[in-house]
């Protein structure tokens, strides 16, 4: 596996992962109908394409097949963290997460799903408070969680 900075070309390729991880491993956390206004399949690649250049962004690479993504602000707000449904545990979200730990100064904060929080957890990560987060008339819980760099 091979860790590299985010460029233009990946958006597309990460948008389909994206929204099928979030149909395949959220699942166990998540209804269909969650899913589906969460992850909707059609994304504003534009939109996410500036969001990636505007944050330290890494794409994760096995024989040249994107297996995950993720991205942090200046601010050290880590925005997006997924990893391929074939490629789970077996530490791609770690591998990229302390690389983008290690991008910025000061605390980190992560809006985090149910599936996610234990992952967040077990790196040190504390709940500041559950969410609801509402999509189209659709609520789906999350976690607002920090993490310390002391």
């Amino acid at each position: 596996m091979v860790i590299r900075e985010y460029k233009p070309l990946d958006c597309e390729v990460l948008a389909g992962l994206f929204y099928n991880t979030v149909h395949r491993v959220n699942i166990k956390d998540y209804t269909k109908e969650q899913l589906d206004v969460w992850a909707t399949g059609s994304v504003d690649l534009e939109k996410w394409n500036q969001s990636f250049e505007e944050h330290y962004s890494l794409v994760a690479i096995d024989n040249e097949v994107i297996i995950g993504f993720g991205d942090i602000n200046k601010a050290g707000y880590l925005d997006r963290l997924f990893v391929h449904s074939e490629y789970q545990r077996k530490g791609i979200a770690t591998a990229i997460c302390s690389q983008l730990e290690h991008a910025v100064q000061g605390n980190i904060v992560t809006h985090a799903s149910i599936t996610a929080r234990p992952f967040f957890e077990k790196r040190g990560y504390r709940i500041i408070r559950e969410q609801q987060v509402e999509r189209q008339g659709v609520f789906l819980t999350n976690f607002i969680m920090e993490k310390s760099k002391v």
